[in-house]
């Protein structure tokens, strides 16, 4: 019998024995599991929901799915994409659920993810990144779900192609078009932002 070790997509060292002792049902090993993942998951949930209140739901669901799903996770994907695919369903079932409720998003009032101010920056580049962070949420939130997920998993998950594929069922040369131009919409609606917003604090030079 192979060892478990020679498979790429199996959880490797700790990791493996923290999935075992889970399983079984040890719940400090499965805490400890989820707390490896944590950043991961609120990471995806931040960038995919637009707001705040729904990226924590989207996270509790999906670790609350992963801990309860641990028993069918098979092993034929490594444990990381699994844990994606299931926090990117929690979020696209959130999304959904938003939709069934609307309710109108001031852009200006989106959240500018769960990060501190750094102590090592001035005040104004602190205000600056924080700006930055929530010009790309919204950016985030005006593409097709489809760009939106495929950039989400490689540019925050940070996913190779054919995991990202897996996750999604989508053909890898179809994943590379939608990050390609899920890219390519958010640089243009980032600069158009930043035109704005030049343009607003130098009212005398518009004509």
């Amino acid at each position: 019998m192979a060892d478990p070790s020679d498979n790429p997509h199996d959880a490797s060292g700790a990791e493996q024995a923290l999935l075992t002792a889970a399983r079984n049902g040890d719940s400090a090993a499965l805490e400890s599991l989820l707390r490896i993942h944590l950043p991961g998951v609120h990471a995806v949930c931040n960038r995919m929901c637009a707001d705040r209140g729904d990226a924590d739901d989207a996270a509790q669901n999906a670790l609350i799915s992963i801990a309860r799903g641990l028993d069918r996770f098979d092993g034929r994907s490594a444990l990381s994409t699994w844990i994606y695919r299931v926090t990117t369903n929690a979020c696209l079932d959130e999304l959904r659920r938003r939709r069934r409720r609307p309710e109108p998003i001031d852009p200006t009032l989106l959240p500018a993810d769960h990060e501190p101010p750094s102590t090592r920056q001035s005040p104004e580049a602190n205000a600056l990144a924080a700006e930055t962070r929530r010009e790309l949420k919204r950016a985030l939130a005006e593409l097709p779900e489809d760009f939106r997920v495929a950039v989400v998993l490689r540019d925050v998950a940070d996913l190779d192609y054919a995991a990202i594929a897996e996750i999604t069922g989508a053909a890898i040369g179809t994943v590379r078009s939608r990050i390609a131009r899920g890219r390519g919409r958010l640089a243009d609606a980032l600069a158009a932002g930043t035109e704005s917003a030049a343009s607003t604090s130098n009212p005398a030079e518009t004509t």
